[in-house]
Formats: C-alpha cells, sequence, structure tokens
C-alpha cells in the first residue's frame, strides 16, 4: 500500500532526496568504490543492481552488501537501499560460488521438466540464497512468451512460446521468490520475445507484434502476474511500431508504461526502465533526455548501470525537467512512495544490517543441492532417438571409440570457466592460458573429460568452428563408432548448424564394416537448433551448459536415469516495423555548449535538402539567430532558444528560436535533424517554446515566420506537398491557418541583362514622386517613423540596422509631390554587409549578391507605382556595385505580381501565422 502525504518522513520534502529514490544505479568493482559512495551520500541513490562485475563469492557479496546498507544508514536514508541482481539460473547468474550458492535450470530448462511445483522450488530456494546475503530484490522472473523462438537470442531465458504456460510457471516463480523474502521484478515488458535486430548495436531491437498480437499472446503472462501480485515491472529498451502503437524505446514512451501498463493492465507497481546507457538508447537521445523521457512515461525508478559521468548526467538532466517544468514534484512523490512501499514489503534496518550470511548458506546447502540436480536430470529432453542409441551403454562396444565435437564458445559469465579465468595470473604463460580459455576451449573440457570416464578412456574430443570440417574432423570421425556433436543456439551461428549437417551427412553413409555410424546431436543452449530437423535422428537437449547442466547430460546419455523433459511451445514469423515517436527534454540554448552542434545541425539539414527546393537554412550559421541588440526601452527585444539534444554525444536533434518584438511572440526558426523527423522532436520543441512566449508577460500577439532573423519569414511554400504537411502539422498543434499572410522571396539571376519593361520608366516619372538615397542615422527619423506605423517592429529593427551599416547599406525614399511626406522605402544592401548574418539568403543566393530588403509602401492608390519606383532604384545600385545577383526580400502577397511584372523572379514563399494568445488553442495550454 502506498504510504499518504502525511506518512512519509519529511526528509522526502527535500526534492535531492526524492529524486535520489528514483534512480537505480550499479557501479564497477568488487568493493566499494568513491563513486557509489557519491551516489549513495551525496545523491542519495535509493536502489543498486549488482552484476558479476562486482561479485565473487558468497562471503564477498554479503560483505559489500552489508557495507553498500551501512554507508546509507551513516548518510542517514529513511529505509534501506534496495539491492537487486540478475539471478535466472541457467546461464544469467550474477552470483556464482559452488561451496554455497547452487546453480539451477534456465527458466526453459525448468519448464521442460513439466512441473510448476518445481518451479516454486527452484525460485524459492535461490530467493533463500539471495536473501541470506543481503540481497531484497530479483530482477525475475521473465514473463516474456517466444512468440518467434527460432531466432531470438533471449532463448531459454523465457519459458517458451504459450502465454498460459508462462503466466503458470512465472507466477510459479515469482511466489517462490516472494515467499523467501525477495521482492520480483517482472521482464521485459510489453516482450523481448519477438524481436526483429538490425544489426548493429545502435539499432533498436523492434517488437513485431500488433497490439491485438500482443494483447492475446506477449502480454497475458504480464496480465496474469499483476493480477497475482507481482512487485515491479521492468519496460524494456526496445522500439514498437504498428496500427495502434508507434514508439522507439517502449521504456521512455507514455503509450507503454503508462496508458498499456498501468491503465490498461492494471499495474500500480514499480516500473524500472531499461538501461539507459545501452547503445541504441544513449545514442539516438542521450541520457539526460532519456532520463526525463523515462520518468515522464510513468517508469519510477530509471536503471543506468555503470558510468558514474552518465549516472551524474542522468540526476542533472531529472532535476532540469523539474525545473523546465516537464515533471512536476506531485510526479516525483508518486514514485517515491510506490518506492517506499515496495520497500516496506522486502527490508528493514535491522535485515538490511544483519543478513543472515554464511552459516545460514551452510545450513540449506546440502539440501538446494540435491534440489539441483533433481531439476536438472528432469530438464533433460530427447527430442527424437530414432535409432535408438539412448543409453550409450546400450549401444556401443566397450571398444568402441566415442567422439565428442564441440563449438567454441565463450564461458558462462558465473561458471568454473570464468572462476579460473578470475584466478590466471598475469604471466605470458597464465595470459596464454587465459586465451586458451577465453577462446572456448575450456568450456566442454570437463564434459570430455566425464564421458572419458564413463568410456574407460575410448573418448576423442576436438573443437571446430566456422571453418567447416577440417581433415583433423574426418580422421576422427573415421575413427569413431559413434559422434556427439554439440551445438550452442546454430540457429543464430549458422556455422554450427552446416558442421552438423555436414557430419551428419558422412555418418549416413556405410562405414567399410556395414555399419552406420551413430550420430547424437546435442543443443546445450536454444532447443529449437534441430527441433523441426528430422534428419537427425538423435536430438537432445540440455537448456544451458552450465557444469551442472553437462553433469546431468552425462548421466542421460549413459542411463544413470531415463529422461523425461519436454520440449515447451511452438514457433512463429516475425515481422518488419518501423522506428517511431517518443517525446523529448527540451534544454535552453546555451551558446557555448551548442554553437559548434548547431552549425553542424544546419550542415545536415541543408545537405539533406532536397536540391531541387530552397533551403531557408542556406547560408545560416549558428549567429544567425542571435540579435543581441540592444535597442529602445519600450521596444526592447527579448530572445529564448531551445534544443533538442544527445547530452552524452553533445550533437543537436533539433532547434527552435523564439522573440518577443514589442509584446509581439514569434517563433523564428524551429528544425530538426533529417535524420531524426517523425519521432515528435519538432513537437517537443514546438510545445517549449509556445509554452515559454505564453507565460510572458505583455504578450498581445502571438507569431510564426518573422523578418528578423529572416530566415524563415513563416511555413515555407516553395514546395506545395511540403508546404501543405507543414500546414496540417502546425495546425494540429494549435495555430489557425485559414488566414495566413503571405511573404515571398524574390530574385533577378542576371542583373547585367537585365533591362526595365517598357513603359517602367515614364509610368515613374509621370507620376512624379522624389526618389532619394540615405546612408546613417542623418535625416532618418521619419524613415523611422514611417517603418514603425506600417511595418512590425522586426523590420522597424532590420531598418535601425541597416542605417547602423552605412558603408553598406542605405535606404531609398520614395516621398508624395504634394507634401513631401514619405510613401514608401526600401533598404538597399551590398556584398559583404553586416545584415548578410540575419539575412543568410544574402549569402546563399550567389557569390555576388546585392540586396533589395523590406519594401514598406502603404496601400493607396499609386501604391505598385511606388514599389517599382524603389525596386528600380534598387537595381541601379545593385548594378553600381557590381553584383551578379538581385535578391528583394519581405514581398507582401499584393506587391508580388507587381514586382514579378518587372522580371523578379519567386524564389521562395511563407505563410506568415498569428494568433492572440488566448486564440492559440495547441498542446503547449494542456
Amino acid at each position: 500500500m502506498e504510504a499518504s502525504e502525511d506518512e512519509l518522513d519529511p526528509l522526502w520534502g527535500d526534492l535531492d532526496w526524492a529524486i535520489g529514490a528514483m534512480f537505480y544505479m550499479g557501479f564497477d568493482g568488487t568493493e566499494v568504490t568513491p563513486q557509489i559512495r557519491t551516489l549513495i551520500e551525496d545523491h542519495h541513490l535509493g536502489s543498486i543492481l549488482l552484476t558479476t562485475k562486482n561479485l565473487i563469492s558468497a562471503q564477498q557479496t554479503a560483505t559489500l552488501v552489508k557495507e553498500l546498507q551501512k554507508i546509507a544508514h551513516e548518510a542517514g536514508h529513511p529505509v534501506p537501499l534496495l539491492i537487486a541482481l540478475d539471478q535466472e539460473n541457467g546461464g544469467v547468474n550474477s552470483l556464482f560460488d559452488e561451496d554455497y550458492i547452487c546453480q539451477f535450470p534456465s527458466a526453459m530448462g525448468v519448464a521442460a521438466t513439466g512441473s510448476p511445483e518445481l518451479a516454486y522450488d527452484v525460485a524459492n530456494a535461490t530467493g533463500k540464497e539471495l536473501f541470506a546475503v543481503g540481497i531484497n530484490m530479483i530482477m525475475g522472473p521473465v514473463l516474456d512468451v517466444l512468440t518467434n523462438a527460432r531466432y531470438q537470442p533471449l532463448g531459454v531465458r523465457a519459458t517458451g512460446d504459450d502465454p498460459q504456460e508462462v503466466s503458470q510457471y512465472g507466477i510459479a516463480a515469482m511466489n517462490g521468490y516472494k515467499d523467501a523474502g525477495i521482492t520480483t521484478c517482472g521482464k521485459h515488458f510489453p516482450s523481448y520475445g519477438n524481436l526483429e535486430f538490425l544489426g548493429s548495436s545502435l539499432d533498436m531491437p523492434i517488437i513485431t507484434e500488433t497490439l491485438e498480437q500482443l494483447s492475446i499472446g506477449p502480454l497475458v503472462p504480464f496480465r496474469n502476474a499483476i493480477g497475482a501480485g507481482l512487485d515491479a515491472m521492468m519496460v524494456g529498451g526496445c522500439a514498437i511500431a504498428n496500427a495502434g502503437m508507434n514508439v522507439m524505446h517502449a521504456c521512455l514512451s507514455n503509450q507503454v508504461v503508462n496508458d498499456l501498463l498501468k491503465d490498461e493492465l492494471g499495474f500500480n507497481g514499480v516500473k524500472i526502465s531499461e538501461c539507459l546507457e545501452m547503445d541504441a538508447l544513449s545514442h539516438d537521445i542521450g541520457v539526460r533526455g532519456g532520463t526525463v523521457m523515462a520518468v515522464e512515461s510513468g517508469c519510477d525508478l530509471v536503471l543506468l548501470c555503470r558510468s558514474f559521468a552518465i549516472q551524474q548526467e542522468a540526476i542533472s538532466g531529472l532535476k532540469l525537467g523539474i525545473e523546465n517544468g516537464m515533471i512536476s514534484k506531485d510526479r516525483i512523490h508518486q514514485s517515491l512512495k510506490r518506492i517506499l512501499g515496495l520497500k516496506s514489503k522486502c527490508t528493514n534496518w535491522n535485515q538490511a544490517l544483519n543478513p543472515t550470511g554464511i552459516s545460514h548458506l551452510s545450513t540449506i546447502h546440502p539440501e538446494h543441492l540435491a534440489l539441483s540436480t533433481k531439476a536438472y536430470d528432469k530438464s533433460i529432453t530427447v527430442m527424437r532417438d530414432k535409432g535408438h542409441l539412448l543409453p550409450l551403454s546400450n549401444s556401443l562396444y566397450p571398444e568402441d571409440e566415442l567422439l565428442l565435437l564441440t563449438p567454441l564458445v565463450k564461458p558462462l559469465p558465473a561458471s568454473a570457466a570464468t572462476k579460473v579465468i578470475s584466478e590466471i595470473g598475469s604471466t605470458e604463460q597464465d595470459k596464454a592460458i587465459r586465451s586458451s580459455i577465453m577462446n572456448g576451449e575450456g568450456v566442454f573440457r570437463e564434459l570430455g573429460r566425464s564421458l572419458a570416464r564413463q568410456r574407460h578412456g575410448k573418448l576423442l574430443h576436438t573443437s571446430y568452428t566456422a571453418n567447416g570440417v577440417r581433415p583433423v574432423h574426418e580422421n576422427l570421425i573415421n575413427r569413431a563408432a559413434c559422434i556427439i556433436i554439440v551445438t550452442a543456439d546454430a540457429n543464430r551461428n549458422l556455422y554450427q548448424n552446416g558442421f552438423t549437417k555436414h557430419v551428419s551427412m558422412m555418418c549416413s553413409v556405410l562405414s567399410p564394416g556395414g555399419k552406420k555410424k551413430s550420430l547424437i546431436v546435442v543443443s546445450v543452449s536454444s532447443p529449437y537448433d534441430f527441433a523441426m530437423d528430422k534428419s537427425i535422428g538423435t536430438y537432445v537437449c540440455t537448456f544451458d551448459f552450465t557444469e551442472a547442466a553437462m553433469s546431468a547430460l552425462v548421466r542421460a546419455l549413459f542411463g544413470e536415469f531415463t529422461p523425461s523433459g519436454t520440449l515447451p511451445g511452438t514457433l512463429r514469423k516475425s515481422r518488419k516495423v518501423q522506428k517511431s515517436r517518443q517525446h523529448w527534454l527540451v534544454e535552453s540554448w546555451n551558446k557555448d555548449r551548442d554553437q559548434v552542434p548547431l552549425q553542424a545541425l544546419l550542415k545536415t539539414v541543408e545537405k539533406m535538402s532536397p536540391s531541387n527546393r530552397v533551403c531557408p537554412l542556406s547560408g545560416a550559421t549558428a549567429a544567425s539567430f542571435e540579435l543581441m541588440i540592444t535597442t529602445e526601452s519600450d521596444e526592447q527585444i527579448e530572445e529564448e532558444h531551445f534544443v533538442v539534444r544527445n547530452s552524452s554525444t553533445q550533437a543537436l536533434f533539433g532547434f527552435c528560436s523564439t522573440y518577443i518584438y514589442n509584446g509581439i511572440g514569434m517563433i523564428g526558426a524551429i528544425f530538426v535533424d533529417p535524420a531524426k523527423r517523425n519521432l515528435s522532436i519538432g513537437h517537443s520543441l514546438h510545445k517549449r517554446s509556445m509554452r515559454s512566449l505564453i507565460a510572458k508577460r505583455g504578450i498581445k500577439k502571438l507569431q510564426l515566420g518573422l523578418g528578423l532573423p529572416c530566415i524563415y519569414l513563416g511555413i515555407p511554400m516553395s514546395d506545395l506537398t511540403e508546404g501543405g504537411r507543414l500546414k496540417r502539422w502546425f495546425a494540429n498543434n494549435g495555430w489557425d491557418i485559414l488566414c495566413p499572410r503571405l511573404l515571398y522571396t524574390l530574385t533577378i539571376r542576371n542583373i547585367a541583362n537585365w533591362t526595365p519593361p517598357e513603359g517602367l520608366l515614364q509610368s515613374i516619372q509621370r507620376v512624379s514622386f522624389a526618389f532619394d538615397l540615405i546612408h546613417g542615422h542623418e535625416n532618418a527619423e521619419t524613415v523611422l517613423d514611417h517603418v514603425r506605423a506600417n511595418a512590425g517592429p522586426e523590420v522597424l529593427e532590420l531598418y535601425r540596422l541597416a542605417l547602423d551599416d552605412s558603408k553598406s547599406c542605405g535606404v531609398v525614399r520614395a516621398k508624395s509631390p504634394v507634401d513631401g511626406a514619405l510613401v514608401g522605402t526600401i533598404i538597399i544592401s551590398r556584398q559583404g554587409t553586416d545584415l548578410a548574418t540575419y539575412l543568410p539568403v544574402l549569402h546563399a543566393a550567389g557569390e555576388r549578391v546585392g540586396g533589395i530588403l523590406a519594401p514598406v509602401v502603404p496601400p493607396s492608390p499609386q501604391a505598385g507605382i511606388v514599389l517599382q519606383g524603389l525596386a528600380l532604384l534598387g537595381i541601379r545600385q545593385n548594378k553600381a556595385h557590381r553584383a551578379t545577383t538581385c535578391v528583394l526580400n519581405w514581398v507582401q502577397g499584393d506587391e508580388r505580381d507587381t514586382l514579378l511584372g518587372m522580371g523578379f523572379d519567386v524564389l521562395d514563399a511563407f505563410e506568415e501565422l498569428s494568433c492572440k494568445p488566448e486564440e492559440f488553442n495547441g498542446p503547449a495550454l494542456t
């Protein structure tokens, strides 16, 4: 039961303590390191995962665990640490000690016994051993359903592919752990049973089933375990993509953690993320952002396995997420209550500081050893024995030689072979021994010795590799009467499959004496290697290759017991899916940190833009977005920019710039790395920027697109298909797209060959407007008054900057012949102007570009001819400055046709959107 707010220790009111309780971390080292001490003492870390890198023996584990708890107690932790490890048995054990800790079969091996009661007994024994050394949580049971068993690396860690059978054995194991005093954590939600792997560690494995398929299959064991009282759930680090769900990392998805696990399946226990240090996750998102996503999605504990630097990064990321308003303090306390409720089930200070230890392990070890032998014997499965070769004592003559062929595999993490490696020294001889063992020669050495003892020395043993059947193998096969081939995941290590098939063919050929050679294939990992291949007449499965499993295999082969195991499950095929969307941590722009990554992002976006389409970012630099302008106090410019970044690699995935000009809040640019599009990065940036703008005091208007910096005047519409998609996107994010203002960038690409249209000069002369050119601020006050009255504040600021740059810019004025009042203005710029920083099109349009910028001509019967006169003077000035290309920027919709008639072409088109803050109806307000 969750504690109420009133029942919580006042210490938890300190947010740093509450944040520390939400992390679940590991470390490297068999003793307490300064890093883990710092995490416990200074960052108030509340949960620790121990792995094979931490554990040497039962005694050392008990000492280490007690020391960790002692540090927490002395540091003022109100409750003990949650200390967990993976102890799935089979090939996945973090703790190995042949004197005190018993080895039991894998989950599939236990299921092969056909006895849920035995599953309970094995789990209960494992739980008691862990409890004795101070462990209070186990990362289990595995509840995945192998819907594609043949090619999945999860393999024998799972029970099988029958959802009901997985439920039955999973719940039995869960109850066994809980009755031993250990809390449980089901994994790997929503399922690792049918993952598609894209080949790289940076590619996220993908779940292939639809929601309907998940519901009737893989989700069944999770739903049933929840109903039976599962304490915690680990949510996997995999992608899901189907018609009903599209996420890139399950443990970071609100759809998975909150909607599916909590709401649909009704799980109210502790939700734990997959390790955020996994390559695919940290490279795609970054640890800081991933941490916030995990908590935002509903995870209570965020797992980070080893790196102290990354762990600190995650803590700072969560704090930043709270500061940004993405995560509320109430959300943190909801998780805290669940975590404290979990700890109350499995630990207290008296228990944590006084584990029962080695003396208790000595007492229960004989009983557990007998249970181990029983479980392994019952798990050995003979799928086929067509030639009645078993037991070998009945089919081999005493003088016959037996050949054992074994693959090169790495020792299991917790095994006698690994222990030997850890004890080898550093001499050249020691290194040679270490190399020999690590390349797999030693893994099946004891199996060979055991078989030799049974055969009184009549045994030949050698290994095989991807080099196939070599002359040495042929010679040994010719000598032997019976061959045993060991395979370990032959469906994924295809050389084993090919080798076995080749030897099988050789054995089927009659020997000179007229007798076929006997062949026995033993799968020591996935039983699906040759489950469906009936050409392999005798096929035996052990489900793991621990020393205990190999010992049971020898006893089975020589008839000391009759194998009674059965193979769980059937096989299903996988389908491809796609990557997906997420919510992203948005951070404020930091010039020192983000300037170089932004420059790289700009280059990437420009490079990936279609060659036949204008990219508004062409010519832009990181400096283009930072105005840093001091202006009049009543027209103060504020700017605030946001990024989505990978804090681990420092790369930017997206950028958004915002400005406030005299009460108008504007988005000046928003763009995303093309490789990261359709993952909701833009949505997250937009939401964060709009929330920031709306929260500012005095905001009277919101605007999408602006003239300074003049990068995006609005939604780009050069490509109607892409523009239409963007309009729908902004409409879905709250903008009114019904009444946009059309803005254009025009160009004359070869000024030298341009001539005024016939009659243009005469028309301008007839109206008698006076045109002149001014530089600098002298006599400029009337210009600024004119712009202030007839254009937006960003255009006014553009004129100020042009007047500041008197060497490269000037302003053409059009005056009324009646009273001398201004009826139009325009900026003219030459190459090298400072304005080009904020108008990158002046760089991108060509090598020698002259600018005619921001025409301000109020409506009147003669506005068109005034605009043409201003443009004409601008073209002449560009020619005089030896420009080859002319760009006319910030042209309003009703002015475009007038200027096209002069010979300009459209370079780019935009739709500027605007609305009042109270009318904005986007996600930023929810």
